[in-house]
């Protein structure tokens, strides 16, 4: 059973009012738990310092720098033992480049206790997809009506060394994967998917780090050649699937810090 919480945390309470053995606790107490977002490049932190250098190599043997990196994550949820869960409607900008958006509280609050899982959306699902955000008009990050309108998952871009070695320029876009642009696209599978973090006991002060290993993009299950999918790849539905694949790999859970009063 999935339900919508809203800021009257006392719907939450109540339903949780019966869920004590799961998340094994019998407090009432709430709290709203922090999330972190750090990235790395195959365990060597990165952040937005390292920027506009050609200091990364894919697996599949180019060189590139990164200019611009930020994505959506929503629908953080967290499911007890019994499978009850508990989904958020929630969506929060992670901006590497401009440092925005790296922690995020979450904007109410849940009980305290141990969940089964805690997990989260890369991109937006349909339903959400369709709706107006404000803070993501004005952060540009639309996608054009004619692929089917909604907004970005992902805007990765930079700069590599193509075969020729020369620097050319990348734009690794994340969309909702569509065929046939124009006035009436169609959609032949979704890209968004589903981040499962695993079991988290969540404290009155729990920050979660979220880590994102940006070049796990570029190989598993798929090595990805600039030189054949560099740019223009929002139109096209068959390198969208294969960053949806790759995808599956590049988020993990990091540290959980904890705070008991």
């Amino acid at each position: 059973m999935v339900r919508k919480f809203t800021l009257l945390w006392c719907v939450a309470l109540c339903f949780f009012a019966c869920e004590s053995d799961d998340s094994n606790t019998g407090s009432t107490q709430q709290a709203s738990p922090t999330f972190t977002f750090t990235h790395d490049w195959d365990g060597t932190p990165v952040s937005n310092a390292d920027f506009n250098n050609f200091i990364f190599t894919n697996a599949n043997g180019e060189t590139i720098s990164i200019e611009r990196l930020r994505y959506v994550i929503s629908d953080i949820t967290f499911r007890t033992n019994s499978g009850e869960v508990l989904s958020t409607n929630v969506h929060n900008l992670v901006d590497v480049t401009n440092d925005n958006g790296l922690s995020y509280t979450l904007p109410s609050t849940i009980p305290i206790g141990n969940y089964a899982n805690v997990s989260f959306t890369f991109g937006l699902d349909n339903e959400d997809n369709a709706q107006n955000y404000l803070d993501l008009n004005s952060a540009n990050f639309n996608v054009p009506e004619m692929l089917g309108g909604g907004y970005h998952y992902m805007q990765f871009d930079g700069e590599f060394i193509n075969s020729n070695m020369e620097e050319m320029g990348f734009n690794y876009h994340a969309i909702r994967a569509v065929d046939n642009p124009g006035a009436n696209p169609t959609f032949p599978q979704d890209t968004f998917f589903t981040v499962n973090l695993g079991a988290i006991p969540i404290t009155s002060s729990t920050e979660i780090e979220i880590k994102m290993n940006i070049a796990e993009w570029f190989k598993n299950p798929n090595l990805w050649d600039l030189n054949v999918y560099n740019q223009m790849l929002m139109p096209n539905s068959t390198a969208q699937i294969l960053m949806f694949e790759n995808g599956q790999a590049v988020f993990s859970l990091g540290e959980v810090s904890q705070q008991t009063e």
